[in-house]
């Protein structure tokens, strides 16, 4: 789990169908002992059979729409919800009513099943994925001068790189393929003999299993129904909001709606549907520390900090230079994100050592290859579920061949290309990532099996900070170690994703054959579908990535800066700014030391640091719009928890789709140059006192 990506909220989210499916379905426990056995009728197609053409058309069309989500959210605040439910949701209803139609006809010649669902969801998931690894918020977004400009350090021409479409969907099919390579041939040891949990796999497994029983069905298509509400609820709403802001600092989002004084320090509730429905998706406590975050910077450092202008940096800068205000709200926020990534990391990776001396003590290790298929587990031993997952899974094998020969070809081709793309990107640098990506992958995946925390973030930061170092910042070190960010995150990102779907399809007896045509797949979509939504984006917003702007970026400048510090140490920050990011970094590690110290009922309570981080840079208006999601959430678990947890993610879905669909009709009316027709901007009484008087002379 880390705050940058689409595991921010699986763990809750984990928790709540569990609740719901004890609730309803899950008291079926006591009369039905096993799944399996509910599905016992039911043929299990051959793999082929689950890779439909209406599959690929539905995972298609919805991995557009989400693609669009996740790039507003990427380019707006950074933090994305898990959109796995929506996946599997709305994949069931636009096949289920496509079949219904077609049975109804009597021209229905495959029925829907939940290894179809699966294989929907999975390149989905993998398509939208893509808009998050690819780095469009983040370390690619960084390249641009665009970003350059605010850092002021080290943006030289060889230091920048604009965005193309050509180069960024050459990159992201050079890189992105790797990671699906490199644990493939681990998947039985993952699933079979170490028996991960992968909690984000688990509960989609649970809630496809759940659709195709017949309660699940009905259930599912009242959940698909009140999606569908809150969807036309926030387009009509953000085509609402589009005919007021006919102008800068105009509309809802600049609503003062707890004061001027508090706008000014950028605390609002800016009316956004979806950072409501993110909230309600993300864990209370993950929105709580989010809130305690924007109080401390926003709302007490920085105004402190403020009033030493002219002493701890000069008074005659704009504030929005590193080397004033600016730079400390970035560094202190890195510091805290290091700190926070360094102990998680650590904590992680002594987990995953610990499982494996662990499972190799134990002797649970046959010694064969797992994909072999030459093996197999004590069945007579296993429940009825998993003798029969186990076979299923164990039956359709991917040859150890291709893996082995799938990522020597993709590494040795990604070596030659990537230096024409970036030329700072020497080779060498690229196959010393290439020989220690698969163990990084290996460690990522298996941490993410135990805890549902992926580490990909953490791994590229230490690949910009080492490969930057490697080049120097006068043979282009940022932009080098940008790029390799982007090199190790594609594949220790897709390497954690694959081994969740993997867990899936193995809880829903799709084939492992099919589990990985459908991420390759998906993510070939993903890196076509991607550089061209963020094309729309860059070309349709001229403020794009402009701190204060509607789509600010705040990670991209951030990236950027991690890749400064690389190449050029400290000596850029501004006075008593280093001595505050120590402190901030020892900070973040003492309180994650004390939450996983305390008992959990103490725990819950304390804020964490990566997500207190995320608001020093942005503000704390999107922190209050999720609060208050989160509070919709609570109060509706309160009146109706089994309701709440069965319905609350189709709201939230509702609400983020709705809002996330309407970008793409509001970036194509600002290309055709079509402006709103109003400005509703607010002003202090002495302001429109002087207005008035300056129109009525």
């Amino acid at each position: 789990m880390t705050t940058e990506s689409t595991s921010l909220s699986n763990i809750e989210q984990h928790h709540q169908e569990q609740e719901y499916d004890n609730d309803h379905d899950g008291n079926k426990e006591g009369k039905v002992e096993s799944i399996e056995r509910i599905f016992e009728s039911k043929k299990v197609p051959v793999w082929q059979s689950q890779l439909t053409v209406r599959a690929f058309v539905v995972s298609f069309i919805l991995g557009i729409m989400f693609t669009f989500i996740v790039m507003k959210l990427n380019l707006t605040t950074g933090i994305i919800p898990s959109l796995n439910v929506s996946a599997g949701l709305l994949g069931f209803f636009f096949v289920k009513t496509w079949t219904k139609f077609l049975d109804k006809s009597g021209m229905l010649k495959q029925p829907f099943t939940r290894q179809e669902n699966t294989v929907i969801q999975t390149c989905v998931v993998a398509t939208s994925g893509i808009a998050f690894s690819g780095g469009f918020g983040s370390y690619l977004f960084g390249m641009s001068d665009v970003i350059a400009k605010q850092s002021k350090e080290e943006n030289s021409a060889q230091n920048i790189k604009n965005p193309s479409l050509i180069w960024m969907i050459a990159f992201l099919f050079v890189v992105s393929f790797l990671g699906l390579f490199s644990v493939v041939p681990l998947r039985k040891i993952m699933i079979i003999d170490f028996k991960l949990i992968y909690p984000s796999g688990t509960a989609t497994a649970h809630l496809i299993n759940s659709f195709h029983t017949p309660q699940g069905a009905k259930l599912a298509k009242k959940q698909v129904r009140t999606l569908g509400k809150f969807f036309s609820f926030s387009f009509l709403w953000g085509f609402f909001q589009w005919f007021f802001t006919g102008g800068d600092d105009c509309g809802f989002i600049n609503f003062p709606s707890l004061g001027l004084k508090a706008r000014e320090n950028r605390f609002y509730f800016d009316f956004s549907a979806t950072y409501v429905g993110v909230g309600m998706i993300c864990p209370y406590l993950i929105n709580v520390s989010l809130l305690v975050g924007a109080i401390l910077s926003w709302g007490v450092m920085w105004p402190l900090i403020n009033e030493k202008k002219g002493d701890w940096y000069p008074a005659d800068i704009p504030s929005s230079s590193l080397h004033s205000l600016q730079g400390y709200r970035v560094f202190i926020g890195i510091a805290m994100i290091l700190g926070d990534g360094l102990y998680n990391f650590i904590k992680v990776l002594g987990h995953t050592l610990l499982g494996l001396y662990r499972q190799f003590s134990q002797q649970q290790i046959t010694g064969e290859i797992p994909v072999s298929g030459n093996s197999s587990p004590d069945l007579p031993s296993l429940s009825y579920d998993d003798q029969k997952r186990t076979r299923l899974f164990l039956k359709d094998q991917i040859p150890m061949w291709i893996a082995i020969t799938g990522y020597l070809t993709i590494a040795i081709v990604s070596a030659a290309t990537l230096p024409h793309i970036f030329h700072q990107l020497e080779w060498y640098y690229i196959a010393a990532i290439y020989v220690v990506a698969p163990v990084l992958a290996f460690c990522n995946a298996y941490g993410c099996g135990l805890t549902d925390w992926s580490l990909a973030s953490t791994y590229g930061k230490l690949a910009i900070f080492i490969i930057g170092a490697w080049a120097g910042g006068e043979h282009g070190g940022v932009l080098a170690g940008l790029a390799a960010c982007g090199v190790m995150m594609n594949i220790v990102s897709t390497a954690s994703d694959l081994m969740q779907d993997f867990k899936t399809g193995y809880m829903t007896l799709a084939s492992p054959r099919s589990m990985f045509v459908s991420q390759v797949i998906g993510t070939a979509m993903g890196c076509i579908i991607s550089p061209c939504v963020f094309w729309l984006f860059y070309k349709a917003f001229d403020d794009l990535g402009v701190p204060g702007s509607e789509y600010p970026a705040p990670y991209a400048l951030i990236y950027r800066n991690m890749a400064i510090l690389g190449v050029e140490g400290v000596s850029a920050l501004p006075e008593k700014c280093l001595m505050l990011c120590y402190i901030f970094f020892a900070f973040a590690i003492f309180v994650n030391g004390i939450r996983d110290a305390a008992r959990k009922n103490i725990a819950r309570f304390i804020p964490i640091p990566m997500a207190m981080a995320i608001p020093f840079y942005i503000g704390g208006y999107f922190t209050i719009d999720m609060c208050v999601g989160s509070l919709i959430l609570f109060i509706w678990s309160k009146i109706n928890k089994p309701k709440a947890a069965a319905f609350g993610p189709a709201v939230a879905s509702g609400l983020i789709c709705g809002d996330g669909i309407w970008t793409l009709p509001s970036s194509i009316l600002a290309l055709a140059g079509v402006k709103p027709p109003i400005c509703m901007k607010f002003l202090s009484r002495s302001t429109n006192v002087r207005v008035d008087k300056f129109l009525s002379p």
